[in-house]
Order: structure tokens, then C-alpha cells, then sequence
């Protein structure tokens, strides 16, 4: 889907290091929402793989749970029997580019009253900005919430996410999450997911799991690669697009992108249509990698168009990275990668 380009003059690139990301706790309340191309998700234009029929699965599972009763398919967030009671969450577990997050917002559009979408990392980034005490206050009474790309990047967050989601629970909402990780597993690889065994469980009597298979939607229409744009011409390109744009050398960004809170991320590419980094290269520190998957998840989200000279966008991640704990996260990122920089994404 391309963003619809702003009939306002064309203005040269600015730089992405001067952008704004201020953002109160307010305002992050109120970004709680599907992103911009969810906004007309529906599960009837949900378009299910024929080759995959756990896809028309997790349809017609989204549906039921969002009509009030027990999911008919059985596996639960733990290994637990299966029951058939009404559990309060359901738990969409996949690979990338599967429709997860298209199924999560029509959901969310299906849910009546007070309801929340958002990424794991903005819940635990807003009871950074508002306190533990006034998030609960201020989400409590919900009656959806939904958790997209849910991950357990730090135990603490674990904890912390444990006992807000227990206390929504009881107060009445429910709860939707996505995540690329089986549920079993999350944490594997980064931390001892036993040592934190008490703080899963007690998420995982509250969700009912529906596996989603299949292949990466992206890559049924793109050609598989990121687009590279010889250094010269990669202002020219964003000027094409129309409407606000940046340009900045690819270390520049990663330095900006340390001094900002990955939640605010959403704020600093608000309003963009295209962004150029010029002399890309491979990653060498994780923490730079990591920070960089954030931002092109909410440029994603925003489906902001990436023109970039130098190294491929698909190729930034070493072996040694993709091989390791994060690889989940990286393959994400290449996937989106290549879809930005392509000129039919959707």
C-alpha cells in the first residue's frame, strides 16, 4: 500500500536528526492504534494462502473470540491440557509476513467500547512515562487490548507485563497478542526462560494459542532483494515521492537512534513519506542492530518509503547476528526492509 502523498509543494530532504520525538504520556495513549495500513483491515479482506489452511483457521478462530466464545482450536499459551472454558486472551503465533497483525487489527475494529492497540515495547514504554499505577489507571476498563509483536527482550519487562495484563484481566479486558516466537520459547536464546518460568505461566493460563502458518506475503509480490539507489541519485528519488522526506548518512542515524527511546520512534518519522540513508553498511554493534529493527518497524507501520545507497538493506545483519538469539527479529526486519525499498509494496 503506498501512503498517499500530501498535495503540498515539494520540499527538499530534511534531516531525520532534527525531527521532533517528543512525546508525552498522553499522546502515547493516544497512539495506541493499528497502524496507518490497518486502519481498513478487516477479516473479510484478509486474504488467507490456499496453500496454508491454518490461515482460514485463524479466521474464522479471530471471529469467534471476537463474538465472546471459546476458540474451537485447541493448544493453549503453555502446555496445558486444553479446556473449554472461555479464556480472556488469544495468542497468534507464526512466522513474518503472514497476516498476524492484519488479523490483530480486525480485531481490534471488531471490539466495541474503549480499546488499545499497540507493540510491546510501547505498553512497557508508556509505564515508563506514566508510572506503573497510572498506566493500569489509565488502560484499566478496556475492553480489547492488543499486543502486537509481543517479545521478552528483557526479564524485568517480563515481570512487568505479567502483572499488568493480570491485573487488566481482572478488572474485565481482554487481550490479543501476536509474536513471531512460539510461546514456549519466548526469551529462548536470550535469557533462562526458566528463571522466569513463574512470570510466563501466569501469562499463559490467560491465552488460548492459534498458529498461523505460511510464507511472507511480501514476498509473493517483491523481488526478494533491497533496492540500492547510487548515492547521487538517492535525493532526487525522495524529492519524486512528494511531501516530507530526510537524508542523512546512515552512522548519523544510528547515533540519532541511540539518544531517542525506541517508543518515540513512532513520533520521529510522523508526517514522512521517504527517508535516504546514504553509505549504508553492516552492522558490527548488536545494540545498533536492534535500535535499527525498531525504527524500521514503525517505518513500516508508517510505510514510509526507504531510499538507500551503499550496502543492501537485506545484507546489514552478519551471519554471526542472524545465527544468534535475535534472529527472529533481523529476518523481520530484512522482510520489511525489502519491501520498503520496493516500488511495489502494499
Amino acid at each position: 500500500m503506498t501512503p498517499e502523498k500530501p498535495s503540498s509543494a515539494t520540499s527538499a530532504p530534511t534531516s531525520l536528526l532534527n525531527r521532533d520525538d517528543r512525546l508525552s504520556g498522553r499522546e502515547m495513549v493516544e497512539h495506541l492504534v493499528p497502524p496507518r495500513q490497518f486502519m481498513s483491515a478487516s477479516l473479510d479482506n484478509y486474504r488467507p494462502d490456499p496453500d496454508f489452511p491454518s490461515q482460514a483457521e485463524a479466521v474464522e478462530a479471530v471471529r469467534i473470540f471476537a463474538s465472546g466464545a471459546a476458540p474451537r482450536r485447541g493448544g493453549l499459551f503453555s502446555r496445558r491440557k486444553p479446556s473449554e472454558e472461555v479464556r480472556p486472551g488469544i495468542y497468534l503465533d507464526g512466522g513474518f509476513g503472514v497476516g498476524k497483525t492484519h488479523l490483530l487489527a480486525s480485531l481490534w475494529h471488531l471490539a466495541r467500547g474503549r480499546k488499545y492497540f499497540g507493540t510491546f515495547i510501547e505498553y512497557t514504554a508508556l509505564v515508563g512515562a506514566l508510572g506503573y499505577a497510572d498506566t493500569v489507571k489509565a488502560l484499566k476498563g478496556a475492553s480489547l487490548l492488543c499486543i502486537d509483536e509481543f517479545e521478552l527482550d528483557d526479564p524485568g519487562d517480563t515481570r512487568l507485563m505479567a502483572r499488568l495484563l493480570g491485573e487488566l484481566v481482572a478488572s474485565g479486558s481482554r487481550i490479543a497478542a501476536t509474536s513471531n516466537t512460539p510461546p514456549n520459547a519466548l526469551g529462548e536464546g536470550r535469557f533462562a526462560a526458566q528463571d522466569f518460568l513463574r512470570e510466563i505461566d501466569a501469562l499463559a493460563g490467560q491465552f488460548t494459542t492459534i498458529r498461523v502458518d505460511g510464507v511472507d506475503y511480501r514476498h509473493r509480490e517483491n523481488s526478494g532483494h533491497a533496492v540500492t539507489t547510487e548515492p547521487a541519485e538517492v535525493r532526487e528519488r525522495l524529492a519524486a515521492l512528494g511531501g516530507d522526506t530526510t537524508v542523512d548518512d546512515f552512522d548519523a542515524v544510528l547515533g540519532f537512534l541511540g539518544t531517542v527511546h525506541p517508543s518515540r520512534y513512532v513520533k520521529v518519522v510522523e508526517g514522512l513519506v521517504g527517508l535516504g540513508l546514504l553509505d549504508v553498511h553492516p552492522f558490527t554493534s548488536q545494540t545498533d542492530a536492534l535500535r535499527f529493527v525498531a525504527f524500521v518497524d514503525r517505518l513500516y507501520d508508517a510505510q514510509v518509503r526507504v531510499v538507500a545507497s551503499g550496502t543492501a538493506l537485506d545484507e546489514v545483519f552478519p551471519e554471526e547476528m542472524l545465527s544468534g538469539g535475535y534472529r527472529k527479529k533481523y529476518l523481520r526486519a530484512v522482510s520489511r526492509l525489502i519491501a520498503l525499498t520496493s516500488d511495489q509494496r502494499e
